[in-house]
């Protein structure tokens, strides 16, 4: 075993993309894969609201974030990078990625690939960025096969978040403190990242980055679309996904509009490949502006049929994720006492 990939196991890192997959076993599996061409991509296309901490590395710590990123390349034997950016992140900064990755020797052996706004939130799936690399649909690959095995045109590809090639840096540097970076949102002004440990509760992120409220609150965290939503009472679970909190004022917000909100934002970015998805998302918008009010929605018998094949049936993670904001928020902050999943 290679001295990096030592440490990586050693330091328990696992991927901040969202899935928290053990680093050194996506490492090692592309590693051993036999291929005379294997591709390493970058996933920054961090399309979900309420998630900006890819963007912080880019600004305070890139150098950091390209060493760790020549650190993968050199391991796997990478054939070439293919840096996936987000459409407004592209824009802003990439003279200063090319710059750094040119400084760290990667000089030739990548390309910077631009996130159409068009593609949404599917668009960041790592089995889709292979198919959008590709010419191919927008839409995400049935697994197995995975992409450590036959990923970029059907070569090994080793897929990673930003944040975790960062601390693959801190970790070869022994820096590496077991720490995360959290995306606070309170409003749509007010929000920072910060690193603290990961294995901290939600309470306890609020209370030292002092955005604990005064005010009666609820939470969403891991995304402002597809994360669980949580009462003050139940602050004591870890911050999951990729590590967000968005608060929410229990007593100002309108649940209609947010409830809209999410609904919207799953119909507008369903690829459309799948029925549960495609029919369900449309169908529960649909039911919530007939119903006009939360209340009348809750009357209508096919919700929790609808939700269930949502979770059930549906082929990739936005599809699965749709229940999750609606039924959180239905169960522990609309009408606490509501059993949605019995």
């Amino acid at each position: 075993m290679s001295d990096i990939l030592k440490k990586i196991k050693e330091a328990g890192l696992v991927g901040r993309g969202g899935a928290a997959f053990p680093t050194h076993l996506k490492w090692q599996a592309v590693k051993n894969a036999h291929s005379d061409k294997k591709y390493l991509i970058v996933n920054g296309a961090e399309g979900e609201p309420g998630i900006h901490k890819d963007e912080y590395i880019l600004i305070n710590h890139l150098n950091e974030f390209c060493l760790g990123l020549k650190l993968a390349a050199d391991y796997v034997s990478s054939s070439k990078i293919f840096f996936y950016l987000n459409s407004k992140y592209f824009d802003l900064y990439k003279k200063n990625i090319i710059n750094n990755l040119n400084k760290v020797g990667l000089k030739g052996k990548f390309e910077i690939i631009k996130k159409t706004k068009e593609s949404g939130y599917i668009g960041g799936e790592e089995s889709t960025i292979l198919n959008i690399l590709e010419g191919k649909i927008l839409e995400p690959r049935l697994k197995p096969p995975f992409p450590t095995e036959h990923g970029l045109w059907s070569a090994p590809t080793l897929i990673q978040n930003i944040e975790t090639l960062y601390n693959v840096y801190l970790v070869d540097k022994n820096k590496f403190k077991n720490t995360r970076f959290y995306s606070i949102n309170v409003g749509s002004k007010n929000k920072g990242v910060y690193s603290l440990a990961d294995d901290l509760s939600i309470a306890e992120v609020l209370q030292q980055t002092n955005f604990y409220p005064k005010y009666k609150f609820f939470v969403q965290i891991g995304g402002d679309a597809a994360g669980e939503v949580l009462n003050d009472s139940q602050l004591e679970k870890k911050v999951s996904g990729a590590g967000s909190i968005t608060i929410y004022n229990l007593i100002e917000h309108n649940p209609e509009r947010l409830v809209a909100y999410w609904l919207d934002f799953f119909v507008k970015n369903s690829c459309g490949q799948c029925t549960p998805c495609r029919e369900g998302t449309y169908r529960l918008k649909e039911m919530l502006d007939e119903a006009k009010t939360i209340k009348k929605m809750l009357l209508n018998d096919k919700l929790k049929e609808i939700t269930d094949n949502l979770f059930l049936s549906s082929f990739c993670a936005l599809g699965l994720s749709v229940p999750i904001a609606l039924l959180s928020y239905l169960e522990n902050v609309y009408k606490p006492n509501i059993k949605l999943y019995e």
